[in-house]
């Protein structure tokens, strides 16, 4: 409901960065931005995540298309943090 009432606003007020990056990362296959994207752009990539088509009349995502997005954004946020773990340690 937040990025109903306030889409502009920063996403780093309701994502920590770890999450945000990640998805930004798989759904637009580049790397992230220093300024973190719109609460709006994350909630309809994490819809995106969870099967929202994201057609120019389907509206917002639905709670069950949120829930599995919110589900993917932790596996993705995991996989995020052990492959930047890895890169301060040489395992050579």
């Amino acid at each position: 409901m937040l990025g109903r009432h306030c889409p502009d606003l920063d996403c780093s007020v309701v994502f920590e960065e770890k999450e945000w990056q990640s998805i930004y990362v798989i759904i637009n296959k580049k790397s992230p931005p220093k300024k973190p994207p719109s609460l709006n752009a994350i909630i309809l990539m994490i819809g995106k995540l969870g099967g929202f088509l994201g057609r120019k009349s389907d509206g917002y995502p639905g709670p069950k298309a949120m829930w599995i997005g919110m589900q993917r954004m932790k596996d993705f946020t995991l996989a995020w943090e052990a492959f930047h773990s890895m890169e301060k340690k040489s395992y050579v």
